[in-house]
C-alpha cells in the first residue's frame, strides 16, 4: 500500500534502536523526510545517515534527552528550522525501571514522570504549532499494560495509562484542526527493552531467561514474540495521510496476548 508519505516530514524520538528505529525505517521506506533523536548521538546520527543513503530521503539525527524540557524545546526549534511544518510525530521513550511499588523510591518515580509522561506533554504541546495549519498525525508508543497491568512494572502501568488519557483528550480538542492522535501498545516485541525485562524477571525468579521466554510465549496465541517491523508497519499507517478517520484510539500489537475485550 502507498501510504502517501512521499515528501512528508516526520519526527521520531528514541530512534537509535528498537521500536523507534524500526518506525523510522518504515517511514523512510515510504519517502518521508526524517528528524531523529536519541540520547546516544553517535548511534542516532548513524541511523540517520544510513536511512538517507539507502532510501534517498533527507534524514538527520541529534542528541536529545527527553526528560529535559529545554532539550525538547530545542528539538522543536530544529524541526521548525528544517521543515517549517511537521506532518508526523512519534512520541517514544525508554521504559521506566521495573520493580514492585515498595522497591521503587521517589526519585525513580519523578524521573519516569519526566521521561515517560511529561515528554509526551511537551512534545505534543511543542509540535502543535507546526501541525495546526495543515493538520498532522501523532502516535505515542505505550504498552499493553494500559489494558492489563503487568506485574513488576508499577511505574509503567501508571504512566502509560495517563498517556492514553492525554491522547484521547487531545484527539477531541485537536480533531477540528485535522490533527489525529493514536496510541500503539506493544506486547512482547523483540527489543533490547524486552531482553532487559526478561532478564530482570529471570533474576527475581532464580531461573533462566529461556525459561522466562517459554512461559511468556505460552500466553501469546500466535506462539512467538513480535518483531519491531511488525509494529512499525502499524505505526506508519497511523502516521500517514491514508489514515484519515482513526483518532483517539488504542491499538494493541501483542499477538493476541491481551485477552480483555
Amino acid at each position: 500500500m502507498d501510504l502517501k508519505l512521499q515528501g512528508k516530514t516526520a519526527v521520531v524520538t528514541a530512534s537509535s534502536k528498537g521500536l523507534g528505529r524500526a518506525i523510522a525505517e518504515q517511514l523512510a521506506s515510504e519517502g518521508a523526510s526524517l528528524l531523529l533523536c536519541s540520547r546516544d548521538e553517535q548511534a542516532v546520527c548513524e541511523v540517520g545517515a544510513d536511512l538517507q543513503s539507502r532510501y534517498g530521503i533527507p534524514a538527520a539525527g541529534m542528541a536529545v534527552d527527553l526528560s529535559s524540557a529545554e532539550q525538547i524545546g530545542w528539538l522543536v526549534q530544529q524541526a521548525a528550522d528544517r521543515f517549517g511544518s511537521v506532518d508526523a510525530l512519534v512520541c517514544n521513550a525508554g521504559g521506566p525501571p521495573s520493580g514492585s511499588f515498595l522497591s521503587l523510591d521517589e526519585e525513580a518515580w519523578l524521573h519516569a514522570v519526566q521521561l515517560n509522561l511529561m515528554s509526551v506533554v511537551r512534545l505534543t504541546r511543542g509540535f502543535y504549532p507546526l501541525m495546526k495549519e495543515k493538520g498532522g498525525r501523532i502516535v505515542t508508543i505505550a504498552s499493553t499494560s494500559v489494558k492489563m497491568p503487568i506485574p513488576g512494572l508499577v511505574i509503567s502501568n501508571t504512566l502509560r495509562t495517563g498517556i492514553v488519557g492525554l491522547m484521547k483528550t487531545l484527539s477531541v480538542e485537536w480533531g477540528p484542526e485535522g490533527i489525529l492522535l493514536n496510541t500503539v501498545c506493544p506486547g512482547r516485541i523483540e527489543t533490547d527493552r524486552l531482553v532487559e525485562l526478561d532478564t530482570a524477571r529471570a533474576a527475581r525468579e532464580e531461573t533462566s531467561i529461556e525459561t522466562v521466554r517459554e512461559s511468556m510465549v505460552k500466553n501469546i496465541p500466535l506462539g512467538r514474540y513480535g518483531q519491531p517491523e511488525e509494529l512499525a508497519a502499524m505505526a506508519a499507517f497511523l502516521l500517514s495521510p491514508v489514515n484519515s478517520y482513526m483518532t483517539g484510539s488504542v491499538f494493541y500489537m501483542d499477538g493476541g496476548a491481551v485477552k480483555a475485550i
